[in-house]
């Protein structure tokens, strides 16, 4: 009998390539002045190329962490288990600096080398990125008291994974989290009934219900309550200096769409000790930065799903063949794959730019931090919002292969529209921007100052940017007109940046589609005369068979 199972056309797999061969994100690194870490960053992107951590990956998600309230003689221990792999994906992005080190790096373009960092093993697994966020974003907030900054923030940013609740000082690094949502407020916290009473010994007595607290295995959460004074941000150990276990109570894990490597939780404060940072009736000021950088880091999160989608699109059409030769041959598959690096790209150059922007205002550039507060508003609105349908594009140019759970691609598809949600979905992101805009209308002038640099460059661009000025300038509808301004802000913030750093086919490109709509609404609606071929260029060919097997064997070598 002839054999029927021959496997002919079939895609080699993704694995043995630097995921940090990526021009847009090296030549970032560069011009922040973060040259140093790309050795680091290499080694990462090795790693993050190999099979290994891809099973990594899939068994940290095939295996989602599991709550346990009590233990077997009934003791309250309020635990969640992690497959063994979530650790080891947790404990290279701590040992890499992807969490607090850059708040204790004095190196220029400290943060844009996380940031980097972050976008290059994101492509692993997305999940565990969340605590890694928080952990980094924690910092800002816990220094406006800077006792509390002095205790922790040393754990915070040490290169040590050391997962287990134990007194924190008596660990050698910390994870922390953040829990602010309630049932009725959502991302409105100002509604929040989580009370908040002093003890006279210098700590208060929390009492609450938390909606969506996500890594409540980390060592400190910061939190908002209701204090005497008006909403407060307190910082709260799940395990207290004398050793017990503070009442932080674990109702259930949430079930999600995605996101399933990592534990989501309701939690219950039962009179939980927790610390004041900052000032009381001050609880908003204080842990905004907190949120601004995890915005950040959603903005970068969205880049590198994109970037993994392309790449795992071009892959695959560079080696299946339909109707006599490979589907990137073929002139409507150039122009979707052509399409979805455009977005890639631009979605990069702008996540980039705006954690440069976050090195220079920590360095004390008030132009930069004028534009930082405006830009990452936007770009954390558009970018995010975006993933999504690159996501399902990306995953279409698999076909069938695509739909299946081993392509890895629907994971992508789950995960794509966190980054939109989290900190606030796209109403709160775009009117955060508007806020912005009215209360502090020098960013606006930041934001101008950067597209003025671009001034010249595309006459697409000059004329989106005259409209842009217009829009503006009219006061009528405003709120309800949020969403089309804070879009252009954001699509001509991407072309500035891609005229000025990006590659020309890649500009040319995006200011003829985005700004001048010259294409569909649709990925692969390209107009004719672009040079799809230079902008295919932009992601390199991944090795094949024993060349793969070779580099996936090496690993960060």
């Amino acid at each position: 009998m002839a054999s029927t199972h021959e496997v002919t056309n079939q895609v080699p797999d993704p694995y043995g390539h630097d995921v940090a061969e990526d021009p847009t994100l090296l030549a970032a690194l560069d011009r922040a002045g973060a040259g140093w870490a790309a050795g680091e960053l290499h080694a990462l992107g090795r790693l993050a190329g190999t099979e290994q951590a891809a099973d990594w990956a899939r068994l940290a998600n095939d295996n989602p962490p599991v709550l346990h309230t009590h233990d077997r003689y009934g003791h309250r221990v309020d635990e969640v288990e992690f497959h063994p792999y979530w650790h080891e994906l947790m404990r290279i992005a701590v040992e890499h600096g992807l969490h607090a080190a850059p708040w204790q790096d004095e190196r220029p373009g400290a943060h844009t080398a996380r940031a980097a960092k972050f976008y290059v093993w994101g492509q692993v697994e997305a999940g565990h990125t969340c605590p890694i966020s928080m952990t980094y974003a924690s910092v800002p907030a816990l220094r406006t008291s800077p006792e509390l900054a002095a205790a922790y923030e040393p754990l915070l940013a040490s290169r040590e994974y050391d997962f287990g609740l134990r007194e924190p000082h008596g660990k050698r690094g910390l994870i922390a989290g953040m829990s602010m949502t309630e049932k009725q407020g959502g991302s409105d916290v100002r509604t929040n009934t989580t009370r908040a009473v002093p003890a006279g010994d210098g700590t208060y007595r929390l009492v609450g219900h938390k909606w969506f607290t996500s890594a409540p295995m980390s060592d400190l959460f910061l939190t908002l309550a209701q204090a005497p004074g008006g909403l407060s941000c307190f910082v709260l150990p799940r395990v207290l200096p004398d050793g017990s276990r503070n009442a932080l109570r674990l109702q259930r894990l949430k079930d999600k769409l995605g996101n399933k490597s990592n534990a989501s939780s309701e939690i219950e404060y039962e009179d939980a000790v927790g610390w004041l940072v900052g000032e009381e009736g001050r609880g908003v000021r204080t842990i905004i930065e907190m949120v601004n950088m995890t915005r950040l880091d959603c903005t970068v999160g969205a880049a590198s799903a994109m970037r993994y989608g392309a790449l795992r699109a071009l892959h695959h059409a560079t080696h299946r063949r339909a109707f006599g030769k490979a589907l990137v041959e073929q002139p409507l598959m150039r122009n979707v794959l052509a399409d979805l690096v455009v977005e890639s790209e631009a979605a990069t150059a702008i996540a980039m730019r705006l954690a440069e922007a976050t090195d220079r205002a920590l360095g004390g550039d008030e132009q930069e931090a004028r534009f930082r507060r405006l830009g990452l508003a936007v770009a954390k609105y558009w970018v995010c919002k975006r993933g999504p349908g690159h996501a399902a594009e990306a995953l279409e140019c698999l076909g069938g292969n695509g739909y299946v759970e081993e392509s890895g691609m629907p994971r992508l598809y789950r995960e794509a529209p966190l980054v939109s949600i989290w900190e606030g979905s796209g109403n709160v992101a775009a009117l955060d921007a508007l806020r912005a805009m009215a209360r502090q209308p020098e960013s606006v002038a930041a934001v101008f100052a950067e597209l003025d640099a671009a001034s010249g460059l595309d006459r697409h661009f000059d004329t989106a940017v005259a409209d842009l000025r217009k829009d503006l300038a009219d006061p009528d509808h405003l709120e309800y007109r949020t969403r089309r301004l804070v879009e252009r802000l954001a699509l001509t913030l991407q072309a500035s940046a891609l005229l000025r750093h990006g590659h020309p086919a890649v500009a040319e490109a995006f200011t003829a589609t985005r700004l001048a709509g010259h294409s569909g609404l649709a990925y692969g609606t390209l107009p004719t005369g672009l040079d799809t071929g230079a902008i295919l260029s932009r992601i390199p060919s991944l090795p094949t068979g024993a060349q793969a097997l070779a580099g996936a064997r090496q690993g960060p070598g």
